[in-house]
């Protein structure tokens, strides 16, 4: 590896963000290098001849890609797509308020919103497989019409039925159970007890050993999931059977779907040290009785002599989904109390109204409603395809999912409206600023410069939408957990056509066609899901945009949910945190480099740092959603104190660039145009730097384009980066020539 020859120097320790650059692109090393023109058509030459671990800044070059550890094969991919809700909802747990008081309420409540989306997996399961299947197609001859690998099951009892297709869910919990079982990190050596340390929490992400916590998780979700299995069964069977057995089986299957909500809701015993065996032993046990208990219903649904009701659905799946509906509208209705009851009150100080969390929670709730929906309605819509008399099944699917995909569409639709709404009245405001910046920026252009003013005016008004995105967040989210709640209207056997048209006047059959709309709409979503997830971390281009949302919920370790998608962050930020121990304790000194998501790591990094190492240490961020989106979503892992904190750790050897035409990244602590005055007290007023972008609006000499417009885009080659790191050296007491030196 570069620079392991040579001590005593300044290693330029490069951390890209998340576009998943290669080592030659963080590193700048290609072979040639663009001198005029565009990416459409430019000019371009072979680069200054330099020695393959030195850079152009004097210092010694080394890269950390970190891109494929959030990525993986296509089966992964496809497989993390459907686990989207449940990383989510796990997101949402780091979400909280700032004031400590609330981490044990908002802790407990998020965990059992996760526990109902492993529920309803299992109830979309038992809906297909049971409901669908068991009990409506193979008592249909018209559906087994043709299907010789089903009809084998046609004309069996109904409890033989039930017990062959209730492998079906076993098997989709086995199967979730053994991607959730895949390891957060690669090396065991990464894995550190947790030493309670005062510093800011941000500078425990990755120090921890998570996995006893999302081995108990992971426990109680597999109790839960097949404890609904069996209630799916044994309510079905109660409905003409109330024997003693069954209502003994019952009872049992109750006692523990409570036990699991309860463990959830005891964070000081889900949370204990990883050396505290006692709670694993508990959530083992429970497992391993669900499992026992399955295996007793499914014999007592298989030998039970009492004939089945004659009903057109499996009996109890509809109320049981209903209720489900109830209990995350419950739920999400207690997160958002306690979330504005904790809420800072402090004007500006907390975006998304204190409703971060709840935000996040209803967005994952609706998808997994949705698919769940989506998965029964067209497994519906195939067994009924081939159907040429009678009345099929398309009516079998329950009225609850009917509701659901009403509500997923209706609240796609009014946020959809709502943006649009948002940007046509926001625009003339966001570009009266980008005037103003540019006109700034730009005081006196020439005539033909008009042009590139405007799109550099447009730029700079696209990124300002971020901040509108706030309200519209809340939107959503409240419009989704009002989606969850009206669910429920199924219980009352109404259709959502029915109800608009007796309230409102407006055509059944028009209320009818937007369903199926929004029906369509949620398969194209999943579809879209799937395709950027093949294609997000295997095109640059395309994962610059899904990139960042899926690398921030990504970047938080499982807390919540055992079976949403490892966390990278377990094994990066103690991997940097070791790579720069070393290179110091060798006699370098480092300079750390991150673009944007590369910056966050490094601050969880220069946070677990000995004060020895943070003395020969200095940090340059550019485009970083450090305060712009990390302080706003997780205000209590990145505030104040810890910005500042990280500045005293590398003793304000740190700069931060940013950009007005950036939609993600931003200033850390001062929004100023120009560096403070030596003489200010605060070191901090002097950390963010403003680039100008673009450098001009005309083409240089020589040239027959304007220079670029970077927005988000790293720019190690650019003037105010290679001053910075020149500057950064020198503080370091390194070699560096003077700012403004040509590299």
């Amino acid at each position: 590896m570069s620079g392991t020859d040579d001590s005593g120097d300044v290693v330029e320790l490069r951390v890209h963000g998340v576009s998943g650059a290669s080592a030659a692109q963080v590193l700048d090393l290609q072979q040639t290098a663009q001198v005029a023109g565009d990416r459409s058509g430019g000019f371009y030459r072979p680069r200054p001849r330099y020695s393959e671990s030195t850079g152009e800044h004097g210092v010694t070059l080394e890269a950390y890609r970190w891109g494929d550890l959030p990525s993986g094969t296509v089966a992964r991919t496809l497989a993390v797509v459907f686990l989207l809700p449940f990383m989510l909802v796990n997101v949402a747990i780091w979400m909280r308020p700032a004031n400590p008081r609330s981490e044990a309420v908002v802790k407990s409540l998020c965990r059992v919103l996760a526990l109902t989306l492993t529920v309803l997996y299992v109830l979309a399961i038992v809906g297909v497989a049971l409901d669908l299947v068991g009990w409506k197609c193979l008592a249909s001859p018209d559906c087994l019409a043709g299907r010789s690998w089903l009809s084998w099951l046609g004309g069996r009892p109904v409890g033989l039925r039930l017990a062959v297709l209730a492998l079906v869910p076993a098997a989709a919990i086995g199967l979730i159970w053994r991607v959730s079982c895949r390891p957060g990190r690669t090396f065991e050596a990464f894995r550190e007890p947790d030493q309670g340390t005062s510093a800011p929490r941000l500078g425990t992400v990755g120090q921890w050993d998570a996995e006893p916590l999302v081995g108990r998780l992971r426990a109680i979700h597999v109790t839960a999931a097949f404890a609904t299995l069996d209630l799916a069964l044994l309510l079905a069977r109660a409905a003409s059977d109330a024997s003693a057995t069954t209502i003994a089986l019952t009872a049992m299957t109750g006692v523990i779907l409570t036990g699991c909500v309860a463990l959830l809701c005891t964070p000081p015993l889900m949370d204990r040290a990883p050396g505290d065996k006692r709670l694993d032993r508990v959530t083992r046990t429970l497992r391993t009785a669900a499992i026992l208990l399955t295996v007793a219903v499914v014999a007592h649904v298989l030998t039970s002599p009492q004939p089945w009701p004659e009903e057109r659905a499996l009996p109890g799946y509809d109320p049981t989904l209903a209720g489900l509906f109830v209990s995350q509208t419950t739920l999400l209705v207690a997160l958002g109390v306690v979330l504005l009851w904790h809420r800072r009150r402090e004007h500006g100080a907390t975006p998304l109204f204190g409703l971060g969390a709840l935000v996040v929670a209803a967005t994952g709730i609706s998808m997994a409603v949705a698919y769940s929906a989506e998965l029964v309605y067209r497994v519906a819509d195939y067994l009924d395809r081939d159907v040429s008399t009678g009345e099929g099944i398309a009516s079998g699917p329950p009225r609850a999912y009917t509701w659901a995909i009403f509500g997923f569409f209706r609240a796609l639709l009014v946020t959809v409206i709502a943006t649009g709404l948002v940007v046509l009245i926001s625009r003339r405001g966001r570009r009266r600023a980008g005037a103003a910046i540019v006109a700034r920026d730009f005081p006196d252009p020439p005539p033909e410069a008009g042009h590139r003013l405007r799109q550099v005016r447009d730029a700079i008004a696209r990124a300002r939408f971020t901040e509108k995105l706030v309200p519209l967040a809340v939107l959503y989210g409240c419009l989704a957990g009002l989606a969850t709640a009206t669910t429920t209207v199924g219980l009352l056997g109404q259709f959502p056509g029915d109800v608009i048209e007796q309230t409102l006047g407006l055509p059944a059959d028009a209320v009818t066609f937007g369903i199926a709309v929004g029906s369509w709409t949620i398969a194209a979503i999943i579809l879209g899901l799937i395709i950027g997830g093949i294609f997000a971390y295997r095109t640059e281009p395309y994962r610059r945009y899904i990139g960042v949302l899926w690398d921030l919920g990504t970047f938080w370790p499982r807390a919540a949910h055992p079976f949403s998608p490892p966390c990278y962050s377990e094994r990066a930020v103690p991997e940097l945190a070791r790579r720069i121990t070393y290179l110091v304790e060798r006699g370098d000194a480092v300079l750390l480099t991150g673009h944007s998501h590369g910056s966050v790591l490094l601050a969880a990094t220069v946070l677990q740092l000995p004060p020895q190492i943070g003395d020969r240490v200095a940090l340059l961020t550019h485009g970083s959603p450090l305060r712009r989106l990390y302080a706003r979503l997780f205000p209590a892992y990145v505030d104040d104190t810890a910005l500042h904190e990280i500045g005293r750790r590398v003793d304000w050897r740190w700069v931060n660039l940013w950009r007005d035409t950036d939609p993600i990244g931003g200033w850390i602590f001062s929004p100023n145009t120009s560096p403070a005055p030596a003489t200010t007290d605060d070191p901090a007023t002097s950390v963010d730097r403003r680039q100008r972008d673009p450098v001009d609006v005309v083409a240089p000499p020589g040239d027959s384009v304007a220079p670029p417009i970077h927005g988000h885009w790293p720019g190690e080659s650019d003037e105010p980066f290679i001053e910075a790191v020149q500057e950064l050296v020198r503080r370091l007491g390194g070699r560096g020539d003077p700012p403004g030196t040509p590299g």
